[in-house]
């Protein structure tokens, strides 16, 4: 069965990948800057480039349709709450030392997500399946007991990433306008809280950090908004089971960058409980493999 509908799809859908797994690097060159003006202009510059992208894509109308439903203006105002929260976090974990921790979020987050939809939209899993949850619960339980806490980082990137996902699925607008419109509920925010930074000397174009650091602070923008709008090409040319194997290249990047270039600690506690998690998502994915070439045989034979 050919997975690929689209092979210039397919490259996009890795390239994007590969761009959130780098990203810890890029984050890293910014670590002489508050996570919280990292964030603002994250998301002023992506807010810039998204509603320049969309005006020119689909014209100046697309913000106002949304917002004359209230339904989906509000739930992509809690959308763009959970997202901010999600960067912000993940922007002070890897600048405190805790890429290792952040990559296990985003390891753990598509079983999170799993659950989710038991929880709230009926879905039900297959015997499988809660084995894979409970591989991966007892990962998180063994780093727990072993640490003295649980890994508050990762759960915190997942539990988050997560709901906002389940809330972007409840609402039916197009994933580049969703992003635009959750945007520009955060620009007046981050705008301010630019200037606040500006005017007590924690700012980028004024304060001490030099035009170097100014200019990698506007291309985080482009850096975040660019694998959104590639994933949102992709995810329309590429089978299901192709981006499901493909979103976990962003963690492993990470988890390979927190090892092996920013020489984080990753002693035999840790390595047992990523481990365990780890065999979680290969009986996740591997079911889902089989069970779709399975589907699709029956269809064939029909």
């Amino acid at each position: 069965m050919n997975l690929v509908a689209d092979r210039r799809g397919l490259w996009i859908a890795i390239a994007s990948f590969a761009l959130w797994g780098v990203m810890p690097l890029y984050w890293h060159l910014l670590k002489s800057v508050p996570s919280l003006q990292i964030v603002a202009h994250r998301i002023v510059w992506s807010t810039l480039l998204v509603a320049a992208w969309l005006c020119w894509k689909v014209g100046r109308h697309w913000l106002r349709e949304v917002l004359a439903q209230p339904r989906k203006a509000a739930m992509l105002a809690l959308s763009g709450v959970l997202i901010a929260f999600n960067w912000g976090l993940y922007i002070w974990a890897v600048n405190a030392g805790h890429v290792l921790e952040g990559s296990l979020g985003y390891f753990i987050g598509p079983l999170v997500s799993v659950m989710l939809g038991v929880l709230f939209l009926g879905e039900r899993l297959r015997a499988v399946q809660w084995v894979a949850i409970a591989l991966a619960f007892a990962g998180v339980l063994w780093l727990t007991l072993r640490y003295g806490q649980p890994p508050l980082i990762a759960l915190g990137l997942a539990v988050s990433f997560a709901i906002y996902g389940l809330v972007r699925k409840l609402v039916a607008v197009e994933a580049v306008t969703g992003l635009g419109v959750e945007n520009v509920y955060l620009f007046l925010p981050a705008l301010g809280l630019m200037l606040w930074g500006e005017s007590h000397g924690q700012g980028g174009f004024f304060g001490e950090w030099g035009l170097g650091t100014d200019l990698l602070l506007v291309i985080a923008g482009a850096l975040t908004a660019l694998p959104l709008i590639g994933f949102a090409y992709a995810v329309r040319r590429v089978s299901l089971t192709a981006i499901g194997l493909l979103q976990y290249l962003a963690p492993s990047l990470q988890f390979l960058i927190g090892v092996w270039v920013l020489r984080e600690p990753f002693d035999d506690t840790r390595a047992i409980g990523f481990a365990i998690i780890w065999l979680g998502l290969i009986v996740f994915v591997g079911e889902g493999m089989l069970r779709s070439r399975r589907l699709a045989a029956a269809a064939q034979a029909a």
